[in-house]
Formats: C-alpha cells, sequence, structure tokens
C-alpha cells in the first residue's frame, strides 16, 4: 500500500485549486486586484507552488475561461454541422444561452475589469464571432439581421454583470432567454424572416 507521499495525486488537483482560488478571489477583488500572492495565500501553499502550475495572472485567467471557450468552439462545429439554416441558428443559440447562464460568475468578472475583459477578447480562441454571427443571422445578413444578432449576442454577454437577474434560477432565466431571442432573430434575422 502506497504511503501517503507516494499515493498518486488526483491529476490537475494542484491546478484545479489554484482555478478555484483565483475564481473566488476575481469575484471578491477583481482579476486586477488578485495577486498569485493571494491565491496562495488562500490554498495555503507557497507563491512558487502557484507559479509552478502558472506563470502569470494572464494564464490563470485563461485557465479559468478554458472550459467555455472548448464549450463554445464544440457548439460552433455541431452547429455547422445540421443541415439547415434554422437547425443551425437553434443550436448555436441554445448553446449561447447555456453558456452565458452557466457562466454568469465568470462573466461578471470579466465585465467588472477591463483588463481582463480585454484579455479574453484578444485570446485566439475566441476569434469567432464571424462564425457566430453567420450561425445567428445567415452568411450575408442585412442591417436589420446584423442589429438583431448584435442585440442578441450583447444581451448574453451582459448576463453575468445583471444584478437584477441573479434572483432568477437558471432554468428561469435560460426559459426567457431562449424565447426573447428567438422571437427577436425569428423576426429580424435569417433567410426565413418575414419582411
Amino acid at each position: 500500500m502506497p504511503t501517503s507521499s507516494t499515493a498518486p495525486r488526483p491529476a490537475g488537483g494542484a491546478r484545479e485549486r489554484v482555478l478555484a482560488a483565483a475564481l473566488d478571489l476575481f469575484g471578491e477583488h477583481g482579476v486586477s486586484g488578485t495577486s498569485l500572492q493571494m491565491i496562495a495565500d488562500r490554498i495555503g501553499v507557497t507563491k512558487a507552488a502557484v507559479y509552478h502550475q502558472f506563470h502569470t495572472k494572464d494564464e490563470i485567467v485563461l485557465a479559468v475561461l478554458a472550459p467555455a471557450m472548448e464549450s463554445l468552439h464544440h457548439s460552433i462545429e455541431q452547429a455547422e454541422a445540421q443541415p439547415t439554416p434554422e437547425a443551425r441558428r437553434e443550436l448555436m443559440l441554445t448553446s449561447l444561452v447555456d453558456l452565458a447562464v452557466g457562466n454568469r460568475r465568470i462573466a461578471a468578472i470579466l465585465r467588472a475589469d477591463p483588463a481582463a475583459a480585454e484579455l479574453a477578447r484578444n485570446h485566439p480562441a475566441l476569434d469567432v464571432g464571424d462564425r457566430i454571427r453567420a450561425l445567428l443571422v445567415g452568411p450575408d445578413p442585412d442591417a436589420r439581421s446584423d442589429v438583431a444578432g448584435a442585440m442578441v449576442g450583447g444581451a448574453l454577454m451582459m448576463i453575468g454583470a445583471a444584478p437584477e437577474l441573479e434572483r432568477y434560477d437558471d432554468e428561469e432565466l435560460t426559459t426567457n432567454l431562449l424565447e426573447l431571442a428567438r422571437d427577436l432573430l425569428g423576426r429580424h434575422a435569417g433567410p426565413d424572416r418575414r419582411g
């Protein structure tokens, strides 16, 4: 039987503890107000132990965002594989709403810290705006379609920063977001809109 010093540790355990502490501290102090030392203190390790996992705070921010980015990319690929524009739009919209609602806390942190938001915006993995736009409003949208798509996208990005929506659970918020976004896009975007 292995001793405690030779027993295998769960994969990613140290990284996950750093990320969990960082997310809590980002929520309390903002990204700019959180240091690697604060993260180390929160989990009871040295700053060197945190540095062993992540060399910069930017790496931590991007690692916090990584699961959402991976999910977004997967959703885009699935939506692009759908046979009709309506099916592509529905799958992309549903995925975006699920991501927005499921990541309200992260979105609020990014909205509160312009430097962190800029870091996320400039990350190559998030250079998918044109693909998402085409899925929501078609490849050659007119001005009205573009505006409708931008309104839906902007609203979904702001979910985490809207304190008045904190009182709604995920299910109720998801239902309302989907209904309103479907209505707006259905009337004003894509080839099936009525003029």
